[in-house]
């Protein structure tokens, strides 16, 4: 029984279907047939047909071999990111660990892994596929990630990468929203070759240096492939770089951290009924609390905490976090006979990189809002305490607590230190072959899959917040504790012993696992000539089990770390696939051109986890004549929710918010509806948001339109000026629905304030001074997203001269629209030209490559452009760095890099001899500054780091 599909193209794809399987059955009994006719045939990424037309219904990017050598990159996510459809995505520029905590979506921070985005529709909207077949998803050390870590790849397998921008969930399945990326690796080569890279940034250092190793050859009837990398990256500390080395460039301390060394401590003296917020004196190491000298004007060891005595955490964090990866494959394959071979291919990569924050903050009180009853509700400090200078409890219990805030910043316990050991191996084989159907060949493949990727994560330089309620305690319960001694919280910077930090410093260690399993069978060939050509076909059958695991630390479970609490996430789905996909040849040499191409595609999925889906595609292929290709292609696609999503637990991160009510001596009507009282100030910009998975999520839906053309002038074709001229535009849309999401954090806390939405408002409390102390944003699928905008190409290579060979390859995406809803159909923030927390969408970006080739000599010139952006200054309006102080608003002005590489080849010298010099930000262009951005002052993910990066390279083939 055929099931019934969820939209009517689906359904029109499923009656093509019926009607033309029979067909392939007559076709063999049919009374003729030409001749055959063997043309070389090959599968490009977005179709499953092979065939001898490389260009097809949708436009496919194809970065050779060449393109990435000549990228002066040494990482897979460095060269895809940098394309122009590319959005914000992960890399190792990110010092993602610390305060990031735990993301909405249950997949952890993936430090020290690199992810890609197309379209600036999030990196678990892409697929990627090796040689076609999906690879495992990221393990991050702090959760079940749902995106792909390309740091697994090694950039010496790679012969090509294929960038298909279209959705192509009817094709591949599940997650192919934004576009696919198909990173075809080397099958064979003959003899070995090693190749030697280093290079730094001049000013900064983050040396890296790696060597790749390569050995191939074959008999008449086998061919094999192996390799080696290593690869190390040194990291670059934040204080290196001005901007990256406070807390918002051009704020000053505003933004700095109100947990300080010296302490910050809010309380209600029950001697006077006076509620004081009250910081050490410098120098002061023993600290006298005066009770009958009160306000700002005091004669003790204390005077009133100002913006002048917050903490410049910045300068702990990494500009470039340290990286090193060890890669072992092989590929080998063997034909049995002329029709039939079989492949194996392996991998096994090893990480080992690490992160960096400041040293972990410790806040208590009712204010704390960090979720743990052992800071904010069930913690007294004894007036018995040694080191309480005040004189009585300070306590957070019973029915009138007076203790509200106490933030200290222990850096005699160090930075927190986030190392992250990642191992993935990756096991695949299968059988591939062709078989005659009459005078037709059909190709056939069988694949095997077995995969998996695990992260532990080290976490050095936390706390243990039960260890410390109970060492601020009653001295003589503490000495009843194994290791416990009394803690000074209380007298500044180096009070807190040795001893006292080996009873509240763990070792804290989190585990994360992702495993997948495959198999698929596909077939593809001719079903019969029609009167335009044959009628070709794929269909075929996958099957996947994805299983996933996020185990963190005991005293994380039990709710004891004082970073970021988090439960033990588990859970596994699998899902069967039947997929079919056709190409019909309408038009041949006729009225209307030359060529015209009808492409339609079905595939019904049966998850375990929510049931079936269907979605379809069809596409157009019109040549009018030689030099001109219009094509389009409309697609639905889906996104399954991943176990992250389903399965996480309740969790935290921390989010830098600014809270709209904060500042005003009377509190506007609004503010005082939401329990702001006069007076209000926020104690602290970053306030713990709760997120956690939901297990009755339902799959994102898409639609995606692209239609465009290609145009290669036969004016231009082998004259004087030109040997070849080819140019390219294409339109795209995407619109999805369902998306899952968990609302912007800083944008529910403005919608409260502004409408009194109810939903918004439902999600954060307040305490009775006015501070948040709770926040939920749990995921939905309660999302809209719309985005479109054009793509241009043009390639031009020049004849051959005396002085050489010139080429061009210019590309540019303009993005018109973006747009996302949130629950309510309100407009969030984030649209083109604009940045939004370490995400830019630019409305324009280009590269253009200038490559000159004269005998073994090539020079390469490479400049990419990034449109001017603008940010909110998030009510900061009265800092410089916010230019337009009328519109509240922060501008980055557009940002070009020149890229240059000087190349040498010699083949003289045993097989072959290669030698590059080059460098990358030639100008030495510095980020624009970012507000809004986590750390180091700039849009990690859309900027290079500042200053050049200077490489060299040495291939020798043997």
């Amino acid at each position: 029984m055929i099931p019934m599909p969820r939209h009517r193209l689906a359904a029109a794809v499923q009656l093509s279907m019926l009607l033309a399987l029979p067909a392939a059955a007559n076709a063999q009994t049919a009374a003729s047939e030409p001749e055959a006719r063997t043309l070389d045939t090959v599968q490009v990424t977005g179709s499953r047909i092979r065939k001898a037309e490389m260009e097809t219904a949708v436009p496919v990017q194809v970065l050779s071999r060449e393109d990435i050598d000549r990228s002066g990159f040494t990482s897979v996510a460095d060269i895809v990111q940098n394309l122009t459809a590319s959005g914000a995505a992960l890399n190792t520029k990110f010092n993602s660990s610390g305060n990031f905590g735990f993301p909405p979506d249950g997949g952890g921070v993936g430090a020290g892994a690199a992810t890609v985005d197309l379209r600036h529709l999030g990196a678990k909207r892409v697929l990627v596929l090796v040689d076609g077949i999906r690879w495992v998803n990221e393990s991050s050390g702090s959760g079940v990630g749902s995106a792909v870590d390309l740091n697994t790849i090694p950039l010496a397998l790679i012969d090509r990468i294929e960038v298909l921008e279209d959705g192509a969930s009817s094709i591949y399945g599940s997650d192919a929203i934004a576009g696919v990326v198909n990173i075809i690796t080397k099958r064979e080569a003959d003899g070995g070759s090693l190749d030697l890279h280093y290079g730094e940034y001049d000013d900064l250092g983050g040396q890296t240096w790696g060597a790749d190793l390569g050995w191939g050859g074959g008999t008449e009837r086998a061919q094999w492939f192996l390799g080696a990398s290593y690869y190390k990256q040194r990291e670059i500390a934040s204080s290196k770089f001005a901007n990256a080395a406070v807390p918002v460039p051009g704020t000053g301390l505003s933004n700095g951290s109100s947990a300080t060394p010296s302490g910050r401590f809010i309380f209600e003296d029950p001697t006077t009924g006076e509620t004081v917020d009250l910081t050490p004196n410098a120098g002061a190491t023993s600290p006298v609390y005066d009770s009958t000298q009160t306000g700002c004007t005091r004669t003790d060891d204390f005077h009133c905490f100002g913006t002048a005595d917050r903490y410049n955490f910045a300068p702990n964090n990494l500009l470039l976090t340290p990286s090193e990866r060890k890669s072992v494959f092989g590929q080998v394959r063997f034909e049995f006979t002329p029709q039939m071979s079989a492949y194996a291919r392996v991998l096994y990569n090893e990480r080992t990189s690490s992160n960096q924050a400041a040293p972990e903050p410790i806040f208590l009180g009712t204010d704390a809002g960090v979720y743990n009853p052992y800071a904010e509700s069930t913690l007294t400090i004894s007036a018995l305490n040694p080191f309480n200078p005040f004189g009585f409890d300070l306590t957070t219990e019973g029915d009138s607590p007076n203790l509200f805030l106490l933030a200290r910043r222990p850096v005699e316990g160090g930075p927190r230190r986030y190392t992250q050991d990642v191992n993935t191996w990756y096991a695949a084989g299968g059988l591939e072959g062709t078989f005659q159907v009459g005078v037709r060949t059909w190709n056939w493949d069988v694949n095997l899959v077995r995969s998996q990727s695990r992260a532990e994560q080290t976490n050095t330089g936390s706390y243990n917040i039960r260890r410390i309620n109970e060492a601020l305690g009653d001295p003589a319960v503490c000495a009843t504790i194994a290791g416990c001694v009394p803690l000074d919280l209380f007298g500044g910077p180096g009070t807190i012993t040795p001893q006292m930090l080996a009873f509240i410093q763990p070792v804290v260690r989190d585990e994360s696992r992702n495993a997948l399993t495959l198999a698929s069978a596909n077939v593809t060939g001719d079903l019969f000539e029609m009167w335009a050509g044959p009628l070709s076909f794929a269909a075929g059958y996958e099957y996947r089990k994805y299983e996933g695991s996020y185990t963190p630390d005991p005293i994380t479970v039990a709710g004891e770390y004082n970073g970021v609490p988090s439960g033990i996430t588990r859970g596994e789905y699998d899902v069967n696939e039947a997929y079919a996909e056709f190409s019909v040849p309408l038009m041949r040499d006729g009225a209307f051109g030359e060529m015209l191409d009808l492409s339609i595609a079905g595939r019904y999925s049966d998850y375990s986890t929510f049931g079936g889906e269907t979605t379809g595609k069809v596409g157009l292929r019109w040549q009018p004549v030689d030099e001109i290709l219009f094509r389009m292609s409309y697609a639905e696609g889906f996104r399954a929710p991943s176990i992250g999503e389903l399965y996480g637990t309740l969790s935290r991160f921390d989010a830098t918010l600014v809270d709209p009510c904060s500042g005003a001596a009377v509190p506007s009507p609004a503010c005082a509806a939401d329990g702001v009282p006069p007076g209000y100030t926020q104690t602290n910009s970053q306030i713990s948001v709760v997120t956690s998975g939901n297990a009755n999520l339902q799959p994102e839906h898409s639609r995606s339109l692209m239609i465009g053309s290609v145009w290669s002038p036969s004016f231009a074709d082998e004259v004087s000026w030109s040997d070849r001229l080819d140019l390219g535009v294409t339109f795209y849309r995407h619109h999805i629905t369902d998306a899952i999401q968990a609302p912007d954090a800083q944008a529910i806390l403005e919608r409260c304030i502004a409408t009194r939405d109810p939903f918004s408002c439902d999600s954060y409390d307040r305490s009775d001074r006015g501070q948040i102390i709770r926040f939920d944003d749990i995921l939905a699928n309660l999302g809209t997203i719309k985005t479109d905008g054009w793509d241009f190409t043009a390639a031009w290579t020049l004849p051959e001269r005396d002085w050489g060979r010139l080429r061009f390859d210019a590309k540019t995406t303009w993005v018109t629209r973006y747009e996302l809803a949130n629950e309510t159909g309100a407009l969030e923030p984030r649209r083109p030209g604009v940045e939004v927390n370490n995400s830019a969408i630019p409305e324009w970006s280009g590269t253009l490559v200038t490559d000159w080739t004269r005998g073994p000599w090539s020079l390469a010139w490479t400049v990419r452009y990034i449109d001017s952006l603008v940010e909110s200054c998030g009510g900061a309006n009265g800092f410089p760095i916010c230019d337009d102080s009328d519109n509240d608003v922060n501008g980055l002005g557009a940002t070009t890099y020149h890229d240059l590489q000087l190349s040498w080849r010699n083949t003289a010298w045993l097989d072959g001899v290669r030698v590059s010099l080059g460098v990358n930000n030639l100008t030495g262009k510095e980020p624009p500054v970012c507000l809004s951005c986590s750390l180091n002052g700039y849009d990690a993910s859309t900027y290079d780091l500042p200053g050049r990066f200077l490489y060299a390279r040495l291939g020798i083939d043997f």
